[in-house]
């Protein structure tokens, strides 16, 4: 559904422990005949910096990427100021601790549809916790990342999940939080949770079948490209207040990304 607000585009692969750069121009609509990838590609290569994973513990990573991390949600407050609807692509999905705060403070109505092959509803107990893991739980207000919370269980739903530790799972189960898992019906009892709410979108790339698209994490079970067109037809009828996917790995630079983003197009489209 279109509202007519302008959609931005970022390539920002902000990751805690991953290369890193941010960077947002206006999103144009692809001229006919032209592949839905290049654009996306060529700012990744023209925008990118290379640096080391950390492989550390979750507040090493997070120390490392806050500055960034604060930029990125001091963008999204500009973009909504704009009228302007976000549309970014990241290595890392840990990106949403910075996001979610904004979009839940700005469009406190919208639903966050996870696409995840996990919940990312941990806490950090660990030193070495991963803080991908953590990405959606201190959005949530579960642990202090010091980059917000504001976003309430009420306004979640977690779709393709599948890889949920025993602590996630009691918190879905205790907090009602829908989970829609792949299988017979996957679209239709997706619309049924959604229900017409307005829509921001969360895609970790990892929620489809390993091998679909590059991706760090393998997790088998997952979502095909068809799955993922279906369920984007079915969000494209609310009002898609934003993208984001994570989890957008690349080996070569060059990996052919117009499956994906073909079957993405219609919340693509929905936003121009």
């Amino acid at each position: 559904m279109s509202t007519g607000a302008r959609r931005e585009g970022s390539w920002s692969p902000t990751s805690p422990g991953g290369s890193a750069t941010t960077t947002t121009e206006p999103w144009r609509p692809r001229a006919p005949g032209r592949r839905p990838g290049a654009a996306l590609r060529r700012r990744a290569r023209r925008h990118r910096i290379t640096r080391p994973a950390l492989s550390a513990g979750w507040q090493v990573e997070l120390d490392a990427a806050r500055d960034e991390l604060e930029a990125f949600a001091a963008h999204y407050e500009v973009l909504w100021a704009g009228s302007a609807v976000p549309v970014t692509a990241l290595s890392r999905c840990a990106g949403a601790l910075a996001t979610l705060p904004v979009v839940a403070a700005n469009r406190p109505d919208a639903l966050v549809v996870w696409f995840d092959a996990h919940a990312d509803l941990n806490i950090p107990r660990a030193r070495r916790a991963a803080t991908s893991a953590l990405a959606l739980s201190g959005p949530l207000g579960l642990w202090d990342s010091g980059l917000g919370t504001g976003l309430g269980t009420d306004n979640v739903v977690l779709v393709g999940v599948r890889d949920i530790d025993p602590p996630e799972a009691e918190l879905i189960e205790g907090a009602g939080i829908p989970l829609v898992g792949p299988g017979e019906g996957f679209a239709e009892r997706l619309g049924r949770v959604v229900d017409g709410r307005p829509v921001y979108i969360h895609i970790d790339c990892d929620v489809l079948e390993p091998g679909v698209v590059p991706t760090d994490y393998l997790v088998g079970g997952g979502l095909s490209l068809a799955e993922l067109r279906q369920a984007a037809e079915v969000l494209a009828r609310s009002e898609v207040v934003g993208i984001q996917i994570g989890e957008l790995e690349t080996v070569t630079g060059e990996e052919d990304l117009d499956p994906l983003l073909d079957a993405l197009s219609p919340v693509l489209d929905a936003v121009d």
